[in-house]
């Protein structure tokens, strides 16, 4: 494509601007699915380290489920922006630990213990039938799961109004594990993304 990078930047305007005037009633129908599949998907917490984030511009809340993941025994933690050209760093979180204001005015937890993650759940401004998001250009998780020698699992979350048939992903881009939208629970399978539901009824079928 010529001018990808501006192309992704109208995308960005669009798709954000989309997303912040979801009605209200709709944003809470659709963020209850959301809820509902991540607690589904990610059923067996215990043990461990689940990154959320903090949400923005009106983004799906993953604080909506804080409370099961911690009472299922999983720890959570909050990704920090820690340089313009590094990595994130995760600090554990729960819902009365102290924060502060980060980069963009975001709040990041206030000096508490830094973690790796087992898997993490990641805002996407946009996705694409291959399971490549479209975050807001910084890079940063991007940077961050590169330092990962085994990565963790990724469930990218958006709104089905965020869906694209592609992003022209590059090099560094790194496609998700999973991706929750208020429609279901969808897998990376052979670059494809394909409903949960339709992975389990073939594996179903295929037994004997």
């Amino acid at each position: 494509m010529d001018n990808l990078p501006e192309w992704k930047k109208n995308q960005r305007k669009q798709l954000i601007a989309a997303r912040e005037a979801i009605p209200a009633e709709h944003y809470q129908l659709w963020s209850r699915a959301i809820t509902n599949f991540l607690k589904q998907g990610l059923a067996q917490a215990q043990h461990m380290t689940i990154g959320i984030y903090w949400p923005f511009r009106g983004e799906y809340d993953p604080r909506c489920i804080a409370e099961c993941f911690l009472q299922r025994g999983a720890t959570l933690a909050l990704p920090e922006v820690t340089g313009k050209d590094e990595p994130l760093c995760f600090r554990e979180w729960s819902p009365d630990t102290p924060v502060k204001n980060g980069a963009y005015g975001i709040p990041v937890p206030l000096e508490t213990r830094i973690v790796r993650l087992d898997a993490v759940i990641i805002p996407m401004v946009g996705f694409d039938r291959h399971g490549y998001r479209l975050g807001y250009g910084s890079g940063y998780y991007d940077r961050t799961l590169a330092t990962y020698e085994h990565q963790p699992l990724t469930v990218g979350v958006a709104f089905e109004l965020q869906r694209l048939d592609s992003i022209y992903p590059q090099a560094h881009d790194i496609s998700m594990h999973y991706v929750v939208t208020e429609a279901g629970i969808f897998r990376t399978k052979d670059h494809q993304l394909i409903p949960e539901s339709v992975l389990q009824n073939n594996s179903n079928n295929e037994r004997p």
